[in-house]
């Protein structure tokens, strides 16, 4: 089999309160609404079956929705009945993920954004390459508890040499 990029196609958060998710998500980042907040039971259809083959079958039902990002990539929003909240929601030394990354190159736009809607920023906004390439970055937080940075630019354009 030959080796070769697969593509990334969409991310799962869980989160207290679904329909406030939807709201934060879809009115700070303009993402796409693919599928409403709507219940799963633990039952025997296709996808009650496809999540008991996940979690397991000591679960009766959760809420999801699905948005969709600008670029394509998939946003899984899960409500669990049974949800709890991290002592610490950043710790980053244990194995897992522990942020993702969106692109706006207004970063300062979007923080000012996400602090309106109830989000935090955990960081001052700094630059990659101060006096050679006006590429930006900062750790901010939903307000859920999910932690992601924001780039001003692409990864690819970061992070390659002479790419600007």
């Amino acid at each position: 089999m030959t080796t070769y990029p697969r593509n990334f196609s969409h991310i799962g958060l869980s989160v207290p309160d679904l329909d406030a998710a939807v709201t934060f998500y879809t009115e700070v980042f303009g993402w796409y609404t693919m599928m409403e907040p709507s219940p799963v039971y633990n039952d025997d259809t296709a996808i009650g079956q496809m999540c008991r083959d996940v979690f397991g079958n000591d679960w009766e039902e959760f809420r999801i929705a699905h948005l969709s990002t600008g670029d394509k990539i998939g946003i899984e929003l899960f409500e669990f009945p049974q949800n709890e909240e991290p002592d610490n929601n950043f710790e980053y030394w244990k194995t897992g993920i522990f942020h993702f990354c969106v692109q706006d190159p207004d970063i300062e736009g979007l923080v000012e954004k996400i602090i309106a809607h109830g989000g935090k920023q955990r960081m001052p906004i700094r630059e990659y390459y101060p006096d050679d390439k006006p590429f930006k970055m900062v750790y901010v937080e939903d307000p859920f508890g999910n932690i992601f940075e924001i780039y001003t630019h692409s990864y690819e354009m970061t992070y390659s040499a002479g790419a600007y």
